[in-house]
């Protein structure tokens, strides 16, 4: 196994099958870094345009369709000290005719992202957030893998492939699963936020660009239908579509045939133990397709004795 240092100079406002900027080996770490959502570098400069410029893609040799990529996320650091949100949730997430009472025209706020001190803290709009430390919690806003059938997906948005899926479980510890459509995986990633709510609920994270370390490994012939994570305490399921009903089924099938076929639970079981002990997160409510997480404790199935039959 073998570690890469990537210094990107191209990237993608799609997801597809686009050349392959780097070749690696199953088990390979890289090192990169990542343009902000509008295309901004860790000196603020402009290196590529938006929306959500992603780095790679990056081939992984042997990765065949009906595989699986296994994603290792080591290390997400934000590499500057300006980040940028919007100062107004999306129209999308409240009541219909719902008129917000705003002090101003704001089009973006800004945040002092101090990575030494652990903190994000408002700069500008003045207001009674302003000054105020919060905690520094980075994540991946999109990562993902070329989609099926020769297409090209906007990263504005997510779909089986992985995408846009705003999800701030994908932080640093996490691993991801990614089902593989075409030769190499073709893996992309990008959208660094410094912190971010749960959905994404005003478009964006505090927007930052970010030193990314990750590894990249396969399950050979292993399928599975939509990107599934884990971490020391979770497993994860994401399905990302809307409407939000259709994204909850996806999400929750997922979790079953992960049970049924990684823990050998039957049909009935998996039903059962998901009817008691299901927890949901919101992904992304802001984008074309929303996403939503179905998660399982770990220590719930390790208590019930059941134990891991398959990678």
């Amino acid at each position: 196994m073998a570690h890469h240092e990537f210094s990107p100079t191209t990237y993608y406002n799609t997801m597809g099958t686009h050349p392959p900027a780097l070749h690696v080996e199953a088990g390979d770490s890289i090192s990169t870094t990542t343009v902000d959502a509008r295309g901004f570098d860790h000196e603020r400069v402009e290196r590529a345009g938006r929306p959500n410029p992603q780095t790679g893609p990056f081939h992984v040799n042997g990765a065949e369709a009906g595989d699986t990529l296994v994603l290792q996320v080591h290390e997400v650091t934000p590499n500057r000290r300006m980040g940028w949100t919007t100062a107004r949730l999306a129209p999308n997430v409240l009541d219909f005719g719902y008129e917000a009472d705003l002090d101003g025209d704001v089009e973006l706020a800004w945040w002092d992202v101090d990575v030494e001190a652990g903190t994000v803290t408002l700069v500008e709009p003045e207001n009674r957030l302003t000054g105020q430390p919060l905690p520094l919690r980075p994540m991946l806003g999109t990562v993902g893998v070329a989609p099926d059938i020769g297409e090209a997906i906007s990263t504005m948005t997510s779909a089986a492939h992985g995408g846009n899926m705003d999800y701030n479980g994908i932080k640093p510890g996490v691993t991801v699963y990614l089902p593989v459509f075409t030769d190499g995986a073709l893996f992309f990633l990008g959208d660094g936020h410094a912190l971010q709510g749960d959905g994404e609920m005003d478009g964006t994270g505090v927007e930052i660009s970010l030193d990314v370390r990750f590894s990249l490994d396969l399950i050979k012939g292993k399928t599975i239908g939509w990107p599934r994570a884990e971490d020391d305490t979770y497993l994860m399921a994401c399905g990302n579509v809307r409407p939000l009903d259709q994204a909850v089924q996806h999400a929750t099938t997922e979790m079953v045939s992960w049970l049924e076929t990684d823990y050998g639970l039957t049909t009935r079981e998996a039903h059962m133990l998901l009817g008691r002990f299901v927890e949901y997160d919101v992904g992304n409510m802001f984008d074309p397709a929303y996403t939503m997480v179905c998660k399982v404790r770990k220590a719930v199935l390790a208590e019930l004795g059941l134990t891991r039959t398959d990678s």
